[in-house]
């Protein structure tokens, strides 16, 4: 799943743009491509690239905090 760009990425304030850049890394990143493609197909499928960057982002925390 591609990230989706803004229309006009100067429209955005600067946390929303931060918060754009660093997920088009993370979902580019071959960590983040490994975890998606644990997920089971419809699932990775259907929800969104911002909800599945928050949860790696919260899975790989978890697990590091262990």
């Amino acid at each position: 799943m591609a990230p989706s760009h803004p229309a006009d990425p100067k429209q955005l304030s600067d946390h929303a743009r931060i918060w754009y850049s660093l997920k088009c890394a993370i979902a580019n990143s071959s960590g983040f491509k490994s975890w998606k493609g644990e997920l089971s197909d419809p699932e990775a499928d259907t929800l969104s690239l911002d909800y599945l960057v928050r949860r790696y982002l919260r899975e790989t925390l978890e697990t590091l905090a262990y």
